[in-house]
């Protein structure tokens, strides 16, 4: 079975949205939201994606590779759907043919619980990419939802902003503005504010959970992450992806001591049957993406190197990249982007243990620490799950052992409801 990369994906899509604008006309009047450039609104009956793929108020080519096959979800939530953009100057996303970067997406239940959840993107998706694993889970319970773009999306997202790191600085800042935003559209909307807005998202996603956490925690109840990328000053990615590309081709060959490499990298041992698909789908890409936004001058002119240069090839080549020798303007760069574990709200970190692009030992176990070290370990709750990969998507890679956590994130969602109750 082929698979997609969360990375990938949003190369793939063979169309654009266009129905919510005809949808429009029929439904409501537009709702404002403060601080948008446009918006449009729908009347729903179902705010799910059982209705919204057949209605186009979802695009199925972001959220394609997300879940385990043969996943169903909850339907049939009426509602009003809000699509719309921020003003901003790229142009990446191409949904609704609006190719307008800092999209969003706002739905709004008619039986409301009074809560709201706000969403980030995994990988460089758009703004839907979350509607079967996140949007139907809380809008099933009676969440209004809202998930953003994160304000550049693709392969190239490096060219967006002035300075290395501006464009993953980006990202924090549209999270917070659409939060501001969905809660007073809320408001309005329901006559009062919500009592509870909790920030959630896998993976880049979830990254984006830790660091609102950590810094906007006036404007959340708590978060929950799922396998979250984490930036720290140690470089992330741009540390454990290299040994990953030097390594894997040695492994490929029978090399035994390439498996020792990988695994001393901290890639989890029965992780193995998924490296050949990461190898060609994720940890290149990625490591050229990331290292072209914070590292630029590390390949001279060309932009996000060369795709899978052998390991020796030299300089410009991110097989060969050492994050640990590169220089200090590059490390500030990271820190300017990094994790300090001094999170001000309650939160749940899931992490599965046979996740092979954020492993445990360098990614969810790190941040622990880094929660603990910053005297904030009651405000953490770390559940590592057996068996899980980095998306459910990638269960059928190995079947034998690896098993959806969408199971895992929706009780974490409950669980941190019952803590969160006044």
């Amino acid at each position: 079975m082929q698979l997609r990369s969360l990375a990938i994906a949003p190369l793939l899509m063979a169309t654009v949205l266009t129905a919510p604008a005809a949808a429009a006309r029929t439904g409501p009047a537009d709702i404002k939201v403060p601080g948008a450039e446009h918006t449009v609104s729908a009347r729903l009956t179902d705010l799910t994606t059982t209705g919204t793929r057949l209605t186009g108020h979802t695009e199925q080519d972001d959220w394609a590779g997300l879940e385990a096959p043969g996943t169903t979800t909850p339907s049939g939530v009426p509602g009003i759907q809000i699509d719309g953009y921020f003003p901003d100057t790229s142009t990446t996303n191409t949904n609704h043919h609006w190719n307008h970067d800092s999209q969003f997406v706002i739905r709004l239940p008619d039986h409301w619980n009074g809560g709201l959840v706000v969403a980030g993107p995994p990988g460089l998706r758009r703004q839907y990419a979350n509607d079967r694993i996140i949007s139907d889970q809380v809008l099933a319970k009676g969440y209004a939802y809202a998930a953003t773009d994160k304000g550049n999306t693709g392969p190239e997202i490096y060219k967006d902003g002035d300075r290395p790191g501006d464009a993953i600085l980006e990202w924090h800042r549209r999270v917070t503005e659409l939060t501001v935003a969905a809660q007073q559209v809320a408001g309005r909307h329901y006559g009062r504010g919500p009592r509870s807005t909790y920030a959630a998202g896998l993976s880049a996603g979830g990254y984006l959970v830790r660091w609102q956490l950590e810094h906007r925690p006036d404007l959340y109840t708590g978060g929950l992450d799922w396998n979250a990328l984490t930036f720290t000053p140690d470089g992330g990615l741009l540390a454990t992806l290299p040994p990953a590309l030097r390594a894997y081709p040695r492994y490929e060959k029978g090399d035994r001591s390439a498996q020792s490499a990988l695994l001393a990298a901290g890639y989890p041992k029965g992780s193995e049957p998924q490296w050949r698909w990461h190898y060609d789908n994720q940890w290149d890409l990625l490591q050229r993406v990331i290292r072209e936004e914070l590292d630029p001058d590390y390949d001279g002119p060309t932009q996000a190197g060369t795709p899978k240069c052998p390991a020796g090839t030299g300089a410009g080549c991110d097989t060969d990249y050492d994050f640990a020798s590169r220089p200090r303007a590059v490390h500030e760069a990271v820190e300017r982007i990094s994790l300090t574990g001094n999170i001000r709200r309650p939160l749940i970190s899931i992490q599965g243990s046979l996740d092979a692009l954020t492993p445990p030992a360098a990614f969810g176990d790190a941040y622990h620490r880094m929660v603990t070290d910053a005297g904030r370990a009651g405000l953490h709750r770390y559940i590592t799950v057996e068996g899980g990969a980095h998306t459910d998507g990638l269960v059928p890679l190995d079947q034998n052992h690896l098993r959806p956590m969408l199971g895992s994130f929706t009780k974490a969602l409950s669980d941190l409801e019952c803590w969160t109750r006044p």
